[in-house]
């Protein structure tokens, strides 16, 4: 996960400085200098860790922090300003043409994943409302084209080409006048990329550049790649003047380093991230939600947009419904591992609740054990599903026959899930009290909150089968 390794070295300098009722120039110091080389380590830039430690500090000692009641806690706010000025302040908008099409010119090396980022952006802008037209521009890399015109196919986005005989150039320009005949609102040209960077790219990116007269030029990179992915950067914007960057694979990089050195040191902003494989995987860049989880505490805008996006409100509504009149199916249970999975990694949901960061490590889901579980309530009759005291011994062996499992593991399963079933009732039970008492002092509730598991650890059921 992005951030992981730089996130737990900053949180473990600031829990020394968490609690203290005063600090001094030395404390501050120290909490610096773990500060700088956590930075460091997750490969940022030299220069910008020198910069950004110099600021921090000076704020840091001033009459304002020194005289706080909670100076710790003064100290992790400038570094959170910090840090969200280091990425970039505010969320960089993707341009918008007054007079469409709008027009995107892809750029990047080999291997950053460029033509699957073009394919991701388009998905992006369908959510939008937008209708995108994809360019293969890229004439040189075997199978590129037969790539975009699939990834079109699975969106449902149509793909201009001319075949690998025609110049990019042309290619771009014919594109732009079918896009304006079509009344397409966004061309996104997918430009050919190389290994590493020469004179031959560049000299045929500047001439795409001067024909399609792009609204945005982004720079696709790897952010795996620490240091090199800044300096790709800093190259590609010498000569062609992006307008932003999109970081690709920063779900896989557990340093982070390029997301917090290339904005400092090309001045251009990062536009997205891509957190996953799937096509749905690109993200808008939010420094200050960024900033949030790299300090340990959440990301809950994002959780709620993931959970809109993925979850069936009206399921959600009945579902609650249903537990609220104590009852729990086991298609109930079916249909929430679904919308559990829709949402992403157990792990990445983690590290958006607050304070939940360091739990990350100790708690592994295994995705093997969620599916031989599912597999025992898919193998269950629809009649069994709905009325689980039908299941007796020779249905049980039935079921774990059909599932491919042992009668220990079904009969294991079902006494877990008659637990889950009480503790929902539980659950629901307790908020509803806090929500009566919420409202009777004139606020509202935006969490459940505690007290329904009895576990303690703030979560509606502690189901042990998929966690190690």
């Amino acid at each position: 996960m992005a951030f992981e390794s730089l996130a737990s070295r900053l949180q473990s300098a600031f829990d020394k400085l968490r609690g203290r009722g005063k600090i001094d120039e030395a404390v501050v110091s120290e909490a610096m200098r773990e500060v700088r080389l956590a930075l460091l380590e997750a490969d940022v830039n030299f220069k910008v860790v020198k910069d950004f430690v110099a600021r921090v500090k000076e704020r840091a000692v001033g009459q304002e922090v020194l005289k706080s009641l909670t100076p710790g806690q003064m100290v992790i706010k400038i570094v959170n300003e910090e840090l969200i000025e280091l990425m970039g302040g505010n969320v960089a908008q993707l341009a918008a043409s007054h007079r469409p099409p709008t027009v995107v010119m892809m750029a990047g090396l080999q291997g950053a994943g460029k033509t699957t980022t073009t394919g991701k952006l388009a998905k992006y802008l369908q959510k939008q409302n937008r209708k995108p037209l994809l360019v293969a521009a890229d004439i040189y890399r075997p199978a590129a084209i037969k790539q975009l015109q699939v990834l079109g196919d699975q969106l449902n986005v149509p793909v201009f080409s001319l075949g690998d005989q025609v110049s990019p150039v042309e290619i771009a320009k014919q594109a732009i006048d079918h896009a304006k005949a079509n009344h397409l609102d966004y061309v996104i040209i997918d430009t050919a990329g190389r290994l590493h960077i020469d004179e031959a790219l560049m000299e045929e990116l500047k001439q795409v550049r001067e024909v399609a007269k792009p609204d945005e030029i982004l720079l696709v990179v790897d952010a795996m790649t620490g240091q090199d992915a800044v300096n790709v950067a800093e190259s590609f914007n010498s000569q062609l003047e992006l307008t932003g960057v999109i970081l690709t694979k920063l779900d896989g990089d557990t340093r982070g380093g390029a997301a917090l050195s290339v904005k400092a040191v090309t001045g251009k902003p990062i536009k997205f991230a891509a957190m996953g494989e799937k096509l749905d995987a690109l993200e808008p860049f939010h420094p200050d939600r960024m900033a949030s989880r790299i300090l340990g505490m959440g990301d809950v805008l994002s959780l709620i947009e993931k959970a809109q996006e993925a979850v069936d409100e009206e399921k959600a509504k009945e579902m609650e419904r249903q537990m609220r009149q104590g009852e729990f199916t086991f298609d109930m249970f079916l249909d929430a591992m679904q919308q559990m999975r829709n949402l992403g990694p157990f792990e990445d949901l983690l590290g958006m609740m607050p304070g939940m960061n360091k739990m990350k490590g100790s708690v592994k889901v295994d995705e093997k054990q969620i599916a031989r579980v599912e597999a025992i309530a898919k193998s269950m009759t629809k009649e069994e599903r709905s009325n689980p005291e039908l299941l007796n011994a020779s249905r049980r062996k039935r079921i774990a026959a059909g599932s491919g499992t042992t009668i220990q593991e079904v009969n294991r399963f079902i006494k877990q899930f008659d637990e889950m079933k009480k503790m929902m009732k539980q659950f629901t039970g307790v908020a509803d009290k806090m929500k009566k008492k919420a409202k009777k002092k004139g606020f509202g509730l935006p969490f459940m909150g505690k007290g329904g598991n009895q576990g303690g650890n703030n979560f509606p059921f502690n189901f042990k089968p998929p966690f190690k």
